[in-house]
């Protein structure tokens, strides 16, 4: 934008896990000039995993260059991977942002748009071993920064992405006064958040049926983009 203000271009596409979008975009929300753009293909409300749609502001054709252009994810990721209008919208709109994120399972629409190459980064655990099919270095964390690309994990960490972002940006006191706003504070009431804190085999078994269906799905995506 002309005025000064910082925008952040969202992408948002069917069956998104709504707090890979929404944790992060209440952060982006209060950053000091924040435009704050959720892009999708057309302009009608798009069905996120939890039963309840949320309403684009700016299509894939109307939406401002990014100044930051984030990339949430879920298992509707996956099925976009070969839509060339989705993939082409996130290629073109990083060729003009000053950083281009991911969260979660995004990093994977990222790197078929050819952002990944020799890039560390990280995703859900569910799908870290499938990284370097997009041409990335698994880089097991819960936000990973090289160069002009910044990756979260998994759901929650979209807003430990946005909050490190805002202390590049502004500092980290505003970045501060933002986690207490929101009061961004996490107690689970288990220590179960990672494979490591809860190993069982059953857990195992599950990650590599859905990384075997993910798999081919992002193959699939690869050769639709080339």
């Amino acid at each position: 934008m002309s005025d000064g203000a910082t925008t952040i271009v969202m992408v948002l596409v069917p069956q998104v896990t709504q707090l890979d979008l929404t944790g992060p975009a209440q952060v982006f929300a209060r950053w000091p000039g924040a435009h704050l753009v959720i892009a999708a293909a057309r302009a009608e409300p798009v069905m996120t995993d939890c039963g309840f749609a949320i309403v684009p502001t700016a299509t894939f054709d109307t939406a401002p260059q990014a100044d930051y252009l984030i990339v949430p994810g879920g298992e509707g990721i996956f099925d976009v991977l070969s839509d060339r209008r989705t993939v082409d919208f996130v290629r073109v709109q990083a060729r003009g942002a000053r950083v281009v994120g991911s969260v979660c399972t995004g990093a994977f629409l990222l790197g078929v748009a050819g952002l990944l190459d020799g890039v560390r980064a990280t995703t859900h655990w569910g799908s870290m071993r499938l990284l370097p099919l997009v041409g990335a270095a698994p880089t097991p964390s819960r936000v990973v920064r090289d160069g002009r690309v910044v990756t979260g994990g998994g759901v929650t960490s979209g807003i430990d992405m946005a909050l490190a972002l805002a202390a590049d940006a502004f500092g980290e006191q505003v970045a501060r006064e933002i986690q207490l706003a929101i009061e961004y504070d996490p107690e689970p009431p288990f220590d179960a958040g990672s494979p490591d804190a809860f190993p069982e085999a059953e857990i195992e078994l599950r990650r590599r049926a859905i990384e075997d269906r993910r798999r081919a799905r992002v193959e699939a995506g690869m050769r639709a983009s080339a």
